[in-house]
């Protein structure tokens, strides 16, 4: 059995930086799907079709993040069993996690395939966009199992004290879109399913690499397929603990929606505009998601061990860094802002 990437010694603030940096990426990469059909399709297909990926995705990054919230459940309780040092206990807590996601993965998927000309409505998509709106939503909810894959192994990974190979997954997968969006609309002139389609196949992609990288690697926990059930306990302990972030993730997501539905009721370019300058708002937004993922590990890890002074110092660290960046952001802009008046 292999020993997790301990976050329980070494200095706090450079470990937290060196965990929470390929985080950061990985979420980078992954809000770069949405970015990368928006370029392409905004290059080699009409303007309702930049409306239907600039909705859909829109609506896919909530949905990718509410699920990414939830997960952190599996992150904090398999982080406090590595830290306890009771790998049969953080396996148990993995296999109800994969039972539990599991189910979501369904609902989400028959919502998403059988709801999006619904959905489409509700986001009262322009007249001229709504078949590519509704195809979108389509497309990438069938893929739904794999949004859901990919998050849930991600937060076991990080569980375990190991967020670099999330980040080399989702890089792997950034790179086939990409290929993808220039394969089905450049070439093929697919347009919005096109782009969908390749959301949803390198999001397929991502987690095949996953499972076959776990497959050649040792573990920090035991598992075994028996522990692949539900157990009411931890289920109830995996919500608890993921559902505020999920809950937080839901209401930023919904605000961005709200304004995007609105939006779409001038008409298919105020609604292509918007969403395109919506996408680059949730970069902006990607600092504070990849320390609060980051710091539910680390936290976590410390105090299955026992180490609440180090946790306490950890979350210290992280709210003084994470402001500093936040200074910093907000005085580039401003100073970026000044010079465009004086322009």
């Amino acid at each position: 059995m292999e020993q997790s990437h301990s976050l329980t010694e070494g200095k706090i603030l450079g470990s937290l930086i060196r965990f929470a940096l390929p985080v950061f990426l990985a979420l980078f990469l992954q809000a770069l799907y949405g970015g990368v059909d928006l370029l392409v399709v905004g290059q080699f297909a009409h303007t309702e079709d930049v409306s239907g990926v600039s909705s859909g995705s829109m609506l896919m990054q909530t949905v990718t993040m509410i699920i990414t919230g939830l997960s952190m459940g599996i992150t904090i309780l398999v982080g406090q069993r590595i830290g306890a040092r009771k790998p049969e206990e953080a396996g148990r807590a993995v296999g109800t996690g994969i039972c539990l996601f599991a189910v979501f993965a369904v609902i989400l998927t028959i919502v998403l395939v059988f709801g999006s000309g619904i959905i489409a409505e509700l986001l009262h998509a322009p007249r001229e966009a709504f078949d590519e709106t509704s195809i979108y939503i389509r497309i990438c909810g069938a893929g739904a199992v794999f949004i859901v894959a990919y998050n849930v192994l991600g937060a076991i990974f990080r569980g375990i004290g190991d967020s670099k190979m999330p980040l080399l997954t989702v890089a792997i997968a950034c790179v086939l879109n990409i290929l993808g969006d220039l394969l089905f609309v450049a070439v093929f002139h697919m347009g919005t399913a096109g782009a969908a389609l390749a959301t949803a196949m390198s999001q397929a992609v991502s987690v095949l690499v996953s499972l076959l990288i776990i497959r050649k690697r040792a573990l920090p926990f035991r598992f075994s397929r028996s522990y692949i059930r539900f157990n009411g306990s931890i289920i109830r302990t995996e919500l608890k603990l993921g559902s505020p972030v999920a809950l937080q993730e839901l209401l930023v997501g919904m605000s961005f929606l709200i304004i995007q539905t609105i939006v779409n009721t001038m008409g298919v370019i105020p609604s292509a505009g918007v969403g395109v300058a919506e996408k680059v708002c949730t970069f902006l937004m990607l600092v504070p998601s990849a320390y609060m993922q980051s710091m539910s590990a680390f936290v976590a890890q410390n105090i299955g061990a026992g180490r609440q002074d180090r946790a306490k110092s950890a979350l210290g660290c992280g709210i003084a860094t994470s402001v500093a960046v936040g200074i910093v952001m907000a005085a580039r802009q401003k100073a970026k802002t000044q010079r465009q008046k004086t322009c």
